[in-house]
């Protein structure tokens, strides 16, 4: 027979105590327990819909440091020599468009996938804000302002029950703009991405409690807060069923399966490559399960997941750590992309890849080059768009937009297009009060949609 006294410690009789155990499945929230983050979502104003705005979804890839674009998409063989760089370009499968020569995935199936080549207005901080909102760092810290994750998982809601809309999986770096996964700014925690880093994606398993002792801990839990509305007369509105599908989910483990690459065949595996789980110095990993994540989260339901992968702030040897990285990058975006099309996930998620700026066109005497505000790069696929073309040029030393000058918020304004959302409304926040998706007038980008 169980026995629950009163007390401060509220202690369980194997001595663990209801806030510890309401810990068990914790996503990284900041502080938010899986059971509140349940029922913050249940408050969605949409929650989970149907039809085709129910199948959308977007995989945001940030490439911390400012990637090379000179080096990367939009290369300048004819650019003197200490501009052009080492690397020459390649023919791709579309007629026209080239790219770099460690990029040969990519050059295969080109058809799928745009560049933009003339992204115009970096903020030019170390940073993935711009990149997840649209908004300049400063601005987005200063008006507390929500990424798109944020924004999708309030207005749409959860996809499948226990599955959060949005997730973040980059991993926790000495560098932390760069591990910003996105945030809810006024939204509140409840709409916060999930993060399972380290310690928290080990909350999320059973470790060495067996089901039966679960269920006994969920009997404990029932019955404690039994004894609490009865001793303190306290309501609990809505608890039972916020607590019932937190346990769905951990004896579940439908979120710890996506996760879990070692569930795919080897050969998906070998063709989405492998890198490391090691950071980067300080910055996140070159750690290609993390894209085949992507996509096995998306298959169990998650809306939105961002991902940094890589450093690519090459003040020195810029091509030789050019050589080691991108090579890895191509095959993985590349066999995400592929993988997405055949499992007929194509049209339903929009894949981006972008960084913070990009890198300058002079070659400094470390064979480096540096940061770079007034151009940058950006490749996008799916999401039904019109791919196989290249939007905007920049001059011959690849130093500034001379056509189609590109904003981040026209990016983001195609990202919501794509997930239903009109990129010129607004969301409620739970106070009723609406906040702009973003703060410039602006469409999305005629060119794919």
């Amino acid at each position: 027979m169980l026995s629950i006294s009163r007390g401060k410690a509220h202690r369980f009789c194997d001595g663990m105590n209801r806030r510890s155990f309401l810990r068990i499945g914790g996503l990284g929230l900041g502080g938010l327990t899986l059971p509140q983050l349940l029922q913050g979502q249940a408050q969605a104003s949409n929650g989970s819909v149907s039809g085709d705005a129910g199948r959308k979804s977007v995989i945001m890839i940030f490439l911390a440091g400012g990637v090379s674009h000179q080096d990367f998409v939009d290369l300048k063989p004819n650019a003197a020599s200490g501009i052009r760089g080492e690397f020459l370009p390649i023919e791709t499968n579309v007629p026209g468009i080239e790219i770099c020569e460690l990029c040969p995935n990519m050059a295969k199936m080109m058809d799928k996938f745009a560049i933009i080549r003339s992204i115009v207005d970096s903020d030019g901080a170390h940073a993935a804000t711009q990149c997840w909102s649209g908004y300049r760092r400063a601005d987005a810290m200063r008006l507390d302002r929500p990424a798109l994750g944020s924004f999708i998982a309030k207005e749409l809601g959860q996809r499948h029950p226990g599955v959060p809309p949005f997730m973040g999986l980059t991993k926790t770096c000495g560098h932390k703009p760069w591990c910003d996964v996105g945030f809810s700014g006024k939204l509140g925690r409840a709409y916060a991405p999930a993060k399972p880093d380290g310690e928290d994606i080990e909350l999320m398993t059973l470790k060495d409690v067996t089901l039966d002792r679960f269920n006994n801990r969920r009997e404990l839990l029932t019955a404690f807060d039994g004894f609490r509305r009865e001793a303190d007369n306290l309501v609990l509105s809505g608890a039972d069923s916020i607590y019932q599908q937190a346990f769905d989910v951990l004896t579940s483990s439908k979120l710890l399966n996506a996760l879990d690459v070692n569930q795919e065949p080897a050969e998906v595996r070998e063709r989405y490559g492998r890198g490391s789980d090691k950071n980067v110095d300080d910055g996140p990993p070159v750690w290609n399960d993390q894209i085949l994540m992507c996509r096995r989260l998306i298959e169990a339901g998650v809306r939105v997941v961002t991902l940094g992968f890589g450093r690519w702030d090459y003040h020195n040897n810029n091509f030789g750590q050019m050589r080691a990285r991108l090579p890895l990058l191509d095959q993985g975006i590349s066999a995400l992309v592929s993988d997405l099309h055949e499992r007929g996930l194509a049209d339903d998620t929009t894949v981006l890849i972008c960084s913070e700026f990009g890198r300058t066109p002079k070659i400094n005497g470390n064979a480096g080059r540096d940061h770079w505000p007034p151009a940058s790069c950006a490749v996008m696929a799916g999401g039904g768009m019109t791919t196989g073309q290249v939007i905007g040029s920049t001059t011959a030393d690849a130093g500034h937009p001379d056509k189609r000058p590109v904003k981040y918020q026209e990016i983001m304004a195609t990202l919501y297009h794509n997930l239903g959302l009109d990129p010129k409304g607004f969301v409620r926040d739970d106070n009723q009060l609406p906040i702009k998706l973003l703060s410039e007038n602006l469409s999305p980008l005629h060119e794919l949609v």
